[in-house]
């Protein structure tokens, strides 16, 4: 098992809050972030219910408001604390998911994309991704496969952002799979090789996002945005086939807005009631998760029956795997440091508190046929050792022994035959790699899985 992750990031004061001559209300001390309520006067008493200064304490609290600051936290600091780890997971065969919240203008974007010469987490754990594959085929460890995705919730549908315009991309279809989990039907997957194929494909999905102007920010992410990398591993580990398959899903959510704060009318008010309507879900979604795992952890505790509600949003279902479920996932919360958004900036707070109480259980994503044949040769090293018991000369003449021959030699005679089957699937996908790079192929419209590197099978 493992607790949801959370960390908390204050952006400095922006233009708007600067015109408004807003105060600072936000202070950090190593994993505490301080939040002030400047219209309760200092040395006041409780006695009204009501505290000038609350306290939440996080994984992490980065204080990047100010880069004079001894305390300032840049990218490269984010990117060692949160995604170096979601680059463990992958490589050890988990899920893993981040996912920035907040309001608008409050720095998600920035924190999750970054800027020019300034990236941010996505890519540089794409960029780390290939970084470590690079290494590991140079030392002929294993071969990969790694594919991506990258669509958008807008107004309650799914766009795909990496297909071409004339194709159809509005309102794609989510199903759900009894093993797997949620996904969206006919989102399409792209082959990347290194980290310019990401590079690229994350620069036309970017174009292709819906945003627009509002009276917080002038480039406000007016749709929810998810990139997946479906990231494939395999290897012979003591001459026994092992193949994982890890999905990472970055998330960018749109901010939760006010409408008098940003002036949306039209369009932009109903794209607003959206985006607050899938962050109420994925509150109540949260609050929810936290009650379980809190229920779950004392035993002392009456059980009680939880409604987890998923399918209230199609953010929520989407990301229900990341929410409650098999993945280490991983929640930043952006914020504004100005006293002009104190009531925004607690909820933010509060939210990211309830968060961290939600504990997922994590598993290794192996392939079936792979756990087969280990399985099967667990079965065979037993049966095995069975038959060395004992006078051998008497078991032979029993019937015992021979139905345990006989289920040994099934069992030995099926575990080459999976092996030759799981050796075969990847020499095909090299064979199809020189094929698509004779032909020089797109790699945008190529579904196929290919490895970088032929695996060794031939031990």
């Amino acid at each position: 098992m493992a607790s949801v992750k959370v960390a908390v990031r204050v952006r400095p004061m922006n233009r708007r809050e600067k015109d408004l001559n807003a105060k600072f209300i936000i202070s950090m001390e190593k994993n505490k972030t301080t939040i002030t309520n400047l219209k309760i006067p200092e040395g006041a008493t409780g006695d009204t219910g009501r505290e000038r200064t609350k306290t939440f304490t996080y994984d992490f609290s980065y204080f990047s408001a100010d880069s004079k600051s001894p305390n300032f936290v840049c990218q490269e600091m984010v990117f060692k604390n949160l995604g170096t780890d979601v680059l463990k997971s992958a490589f050890e065969g988990y899920n893993a998911s981040v996912f920035a919240y907040g309001q608008t203008g409050s720095g998600k974007s920035y924190t999750m994309m970054g800027n020019a010469g300034d990236a941010g987490l996505i890519p540089r754990i794409c960029e780390g991704l290939f970084s470590k594959i690079s290494e590991k085929t140079k030392r002929n460890e294993a071969s990969f496969r790694t594919e991506v995705s990258y669509l958008e919730i807008y107004n309650e549908r799914v766009r795909d952002l990496l297909r071409r315009k004339s194709s159809k991309t509005n309102n794609l279809r989510i199903r759900e799979h009894p093993k797997e989990g949620p996904y969206v039907e006919d989102l399409s997957k792209h082959l990347v090789q290194n980290y310019t194929d990401v590079e690229e494909l994350m620069d036309a999905g970017n174009i292709n996002r819906t945003t627009a102007a509002t009276g917080m920010n002038d480039v406000s992410s007016r749709s929810h945005a998810i990139f997946t990398i479906n990231f494939t591993q395999a290897k012979f580990d003591s001459e026994m086939p092992c193949e994982t398959v890890s999905k990472i899903h970055l998330v960018d959510l749109a901010g939760s807005e006010r409408a008098d704060a940003t002036g949306a009318t039209g369009v932009r008010l109903k794209e607003g009631g959206n985006i607050n309507k899938s962050l109420v879900t994925l509150g109540n979604v949260i609050s929810a998760l936290a009650d379980l795992s809190q229920d779950a952890t004392n035993p002392l505790s009456k059980k009680k029956q939880v409604f987890v509600p998923y399918r209230d949003s199609v953010l929520t279902w989407l990301l229900k795997d990341s929410l409650g479920g098999n993945s280490k996932t991983i929640m930043i919360a952006t914020i504004s440091p100005a006293d002009v958004n104190y009531g925004e900036t607690l909820s933010t707070l509060r939210y990211a508190n309830r968060a961290k109480n939600i504990i997922n259980k994590p598993t290794i994503n192996e392939d079936p046929n792979v756990k087969l044949i280990r399985e099967l040769r667990a079965e065979i090293a037993r049966l095995k050792a069975l038959l060395a018991q004992g006078n051998q000369i008497a078991l032979l003449d029993s019937p015992t022994a021979l139905s345990m021959e006989e289920k040994l030699q099934q069992n030995e005679a099926r575990v080459q035959e999976l092996t030759k089957e799981w050796t075969n699937k990847w020499n095909e996908t090299q064979d199809i790699l020189k094929v698509r790079q004779i032909n020089n192929f797109s790699s945008w419209h190529l579904t196929e899985y290919f490895p970088y590197k032929k695996p060794n099978f031939s031990k």
